[in-house]
């Protein structure tokens, strides 16, 4: 990022390397201050359009209209109203209805703060900056350095100080610091190698985004034509999380525009450290957002065999716009990898739990989106005082089996967090995560958060199947865990797929997926089909125990205790087993 400030599709960009405010007059003199003032006054002429018409009217123009608030904004931070008359009469109109100038005031501070706002700082670039300063403090600083601009201001035209403050978050939501990194690349990509990789995030919480989407729509097809040959990316609009989805090394470039997906990887994905990709060849490269003037979305991945990396693509359009995008393509790249080494994708969840009576047990729970996956884990959670001493997360989403050399079948994560709906969380839980959560949408329909739930140590140790169930949420039973002595039988289970949709994505009533994952063995069935039969044949012989889970999820009136009873059952079962 090049500019000190830019500021497009409701998001600002700080750029503290070109440009540090440490003092308010740096703070109201800045470039950054006047851009957020203009668009103020552009919003406040289609939504507040009395209080715009009785200032222009003394100003004419907007652009004199912005210059006179800027100068009494500064004149404020040092002198008192009747004073900042004696500079210039033209600033009374401000006083002269102190009321509306303070209404003014709240409205711009408002304006900002619904902004998603990001600072960076840029390794290795010399400019009036901070790359020697601490970055959590620099940040801190700079949130109390606009706080206290704005008590000043409304303090000196009130006359008195304020008794209430609230210390609210009005630095930058979440902010990166860049590294210009050399790594092992192919000659097709060079387009790709001047974008600065991130190598530390830092979120302020709550978090609160919208995006122009809420639900994802559609599957990932191969595409036949390598979408990153030739395209050069323009390091100012670009950026590179380095993430470790599973055991692949995986680049994400991201646009600016869809900054809070890139954010966002940081509560979902292990941020690779410097010297695991520094020189290094990735597994996978994805670049979201690429503008390249098709205006339908266009999301495609391809095989780039000559150099064994995989890439996904995703061209910049308002139906991109939603986290499911980022996440799932990732999960599908990771997927179709892990099919080529042998290993089979597991779209569901995995939990390791110990009772307190010492039993022990490694459980996995498949379903495709609103099958009761996450739901299942969260009625695990609230069941913890009555069954549970200990309880482990080792993926929410998307895993993994593999087969050891000794014959065991063990589970791998992906994901050290989750993407889960709002609305199917306990409230309780769902307001535990404010600290650390980032919340999309959240008074709508299919309101999300993205939360760290593990850590990579975890997701990649490794841990025996013990339990293997399908989550059906569409049918009620008393007898909520049936397991199938028949291995046909509980394959034709898994490879149907069957679940009614609950609004995660555009589907709509009972629905299949080939083995409940359309993020890899859809697109691969023939390969997963093979993989299927021989796991789920080593799983058997390995006495793991096979069957469905009926969370009832998607029947009305059940979505609360139906997991429930059905974590209930499932434990009273662990309990007894000898």
């Amino acid at each position: 990022m090049l500019h000190e400030f830019t500021l497009s599709r409701g998001r600002a960009m700080i750029n503290f390397t070109m440009k540090y405010c440490d003092t308010k007059q740096k703070l109201l003199s800045s470039y950054g201050f006047k851009k957020v003032v203009e668009a103020f006054v552009r919003k406040l002429k289609t939504d507040d359009f009395i209080i715009y018409s009785h200032y222009i009217e003394a100003f004419k123009t907007e652009e004199d209209l912005v210059e006179a608030l800027i100068e009494a904004f500064k004149l404020l931070t040092v002198f008192n109203t009747e004073e900042v008359i004696a500079v210039d009469n033209k600033y009374a109109i401000f006083f002269d209805d102190k009321d509306l100038f303070l209404e003014v005031t709240e409205l711009l501070f408002k304006f900002w703060k619904k902004l998603e706002r990001y600072s960076i700082v840029r390794n290795k670039r010399l400019g009036e900056g901070l790359q020697n300063v601490r970055f959590i403090q620099a940040n801190d600083m700079f949130n109390e350095l606009i706080l206290s601009t704005g008590r000043r201001i409304q303090e000196t035209v009130n006359g008195y100080e304020q008794r209430v403050n609230r210390q609210a978050t009005a630095g930058a939501n979440a902010s990166l610091t860049l590294n210009d990194v050399k790594w092992n690349c192919p000659i097709e990509y060079k387009g790709l190698t001047n974008i600065p990789f991130i190598s530390t995030v830092v979120i302020q919480p709550p978090f609160v985004s919208y995006t122009k989407k809420n639900t994802r729509d559609g599957i990932f097809h191969e595409h036949n034509q390598n979408p990153l040959s030739n395209i050069i990316l323009n390091e100012d609009d670009w950026f590179v999380y380095p993430a470790k989805v599973g055991s692949m090394l995986t680049f994400v470039y991201f646009h600016k525009d869809f900054m809070v997906h890139g954010v966002g990887l940081a509560n979902l994905f292990e941020l690779a450290k410097e010297n695991e990709y520094i020189g290094k060849k990735p597994d996978i490269i994805y670049v979201f957002g690429y503008p390249d003037g098709v205006e339908e979305k266009r999301t495609f991945y391809y095989k780039d065999k000559k150099n064994d990396i995989l890439i996904g693509y995703a061209n910049y359009c308002d139906d991109i716009d939603y986290f499911g995008y980022m996440k799932k393509m990732l999960l599908t790249l990771h997927n179709v990898k892990q099919i080529e080494q042998n290993r089979l994708p597991i779209h569901g969840a995995m939990v390791n739990i110990v009772l307190k009576n010492g039993k022990e047990s490694n459980i996995i729970i498949m379903g495709d989106s609103g099958a009761g996956k996450s739901e299942s884990l969260e009625a695990f959670r609230t069941l913890n005082e009555n069954y549970i001493r200990h309880m482990r997360v080792i993926f929410d989403d998307m895993g993994f089996l593999q087969k050891e050399e000794d014959g065991t079948i063990k589970g791998y994560g992906t994901e050290i967090g989750a993407f889960v709906r709002i609305d199917d969380l306990d409230p309780m839980y769902a307001y535990e995560q404010l600290d650390r959560g980032i919340y999309t949408n959240p008074d709508r329909v299919n309101a999300r958060v993205t939360i760290p739930i593990s850590t990579y140590e975890v997701i990649m140790k490794g841990y025996e199947v013990d339990i293997m169930l399908y989550a059906n949420n569409y049918e009620d039973t008393d007898k909520k865990i049936l397991f199938y002595d028949d291995l046909g039988k509980a394959i034709q289970v898994f490879e149907d797929g069957a679940r009614k949709a609950k609004g995660t994505t555009t589907e709509t009533g009972l629905v299949k997926s080939y083995f409940a994952n359309p993020f890899g063995p859809v697109q691969e069935r023939a390969e997963t089909e093979v993989l299927v039969r021989q796991y789920f044949q080593d799983m058997q012989n390995n006495g793991v125990k096979i069957g469905e889970m009926h969370t009832s999820l998607a029947i009305d009136g059940k979505a609360k205790n139906g997991p429930r009873e059905a974590a209930e059952e499932l434990f009273s079962l662990i309990n007894d087993a000898d």
